[in-house]
């Protein structure tokens, strides 16, 4: 691994209360509620997860992101990567990064995903849709310049001095060639460089060449579940009551998967002709979010996670994704919590070390 080596953490801007979850989901709401009211589904289930020393915090809450800050300098965390949520000029759970901005402060570099899906009623079992993703060359240009003005801040993550930015569900554009372009344009005329635009390979539809969309690169994104195959991640119960029809929540409760399967999964080739930057996961265990249809990953412990993060490492790109900081009710976070403390930062510190002394002799 080169010491230009650089980790960045997914960051899930949630955690604190805006008007919208008001509204759908319960006065007051934040995914707090979903991590305290989980129960294990089956014996030797590990629910509820709680967080360790930085609590059920608030992230308009200055101090509480200072800690996180503190705390991933310490373990070899270089950078966020904030989930940006845009629908037609209209932003949600925008109040963290805004105050990054305008404070100036944690120092730690960033950059965006923008995670442009509808919002849903998916996680009670319902398809409603909350907030509806469109796009319009009009749009593209407003967004465009917002993503500039970002890309400005002295802390903004560049790769060989490009900005780097994601796209959850790149395929899913309408005009991927024309919507990039633009942006790239206006980042140049605003004065905000170079862009390294990536697609996130979030589903099956997104593993194509970036390079076929107008894009520089790709992110890989664990768990991936394209590169298991489907009988360890769906059941035949679940086969089932998908073609039957039966609602989300009469279905099976859950569908478990193994640590080690995951960690083992043949990776994605590195001879294509783009950077595929990797990515892993400390764990996954979604059962906070959907008691129907939830998918548990059991058996990660921090040994299993540093040898994953020091076998990926190895490979020497510019950047390592790990989702995630903070998915604390998707069972994916390297923040402390209430049954492993610091373990999990622990080993990607320790993972990182193992393979710069491997490098050095």
């Amino acid at each position: 691994m080169s010491l230009s080596t650089r980790t960045v953490a997914f960051y899930l801007p949630q955690y604190h209360r805006i008007p919208e979850n008001d509204l759908w989901w319960g006065e007051g709401f934040t995914d707090w509620y979903n991590v305290s009211k989980a129960r294990p589904l089956f014996p030797g289930h590990e629910q509820p997860d709680f967080p360790g020393e930085l609590g059920c915090y608030d992230l308009l809450d200055e101090s509480a992101r200072l800690a996180q800050s503190e705390l991933d300098l310490l373990h070899g965390i270089d950078a966020f990567c904030y989930h940006h949520y845009w629908f037609s000029g209209r932003r949600l759970l925008e109040g963290p990064l805004n105050q990054v901005l305008e404070s100036g402060t944690p120092q730690i570099p960033f950059c965006i995903s923008w995670a442009n899906e509808d919002w849903t009623r998916q996680w009670s079992g319902s398809g409603e849709v909350l907030v509806k993703q469109t796009y319009s060359a009009k749009d593209d240009a407003e967004h465009g310049l917002w993503l500039a003005s970002v890309m400005q801040d002295p802390r903004y993550l560049r790769v060989q001095e490009k900005a780097v930015l994601l796209v959850y569900r790149a395929f899913a554009l309408p005009e991927p060639r024309r919507t990039g372009a633009l942006w790239r344009q206006i980042a140049r005329d605003e004065g905000a460089g170079e862009v390294l635009l990536c697609s996130v390979r979030s589903s099956r539809k997104e593993h194509g060449d970036p390079g076929s969309i107008g894009f520089d690169a790709a992110v890989e994104f664990q768990p991936d579940w394209r590169r298991l195959r489907p009988s360890i991640i769906r059941s035949a119960t679940a086969k089932a009551v998908r073609a039957m029809g039966i609602p989300l929540d009469l279905g099976p409760r859950y569908t478990l998967f193994d640590y080690h399967a995951l960690v083992a999964a043949p990776r994605e080739e590195r001879t294509r002709g783009f950077p595929l930057f990797p990515c892993v996961t400390p764990g996954w265990d979604n059962s906070p979010r959907r008691t129907r249809n939830a998918i548990v990953v059991q058996g990660s412990t921090p040994g299993k996670y540093r040898t994953w993060v020091a076998d990926r490492a190895r490979e020497g790109s510019p950047l390592l994704f790990v989702n995630a900081w903070n998915e604390w009710a998707e069972g994916c976070h390297l923040e402390p919590g209430a049954r492993w403390g610091r373990a999990y930062l622990e080993a990607h510190r320790d993972a990182l070390a193992q393979v710069m002394a491997e490098d050095s002799k």
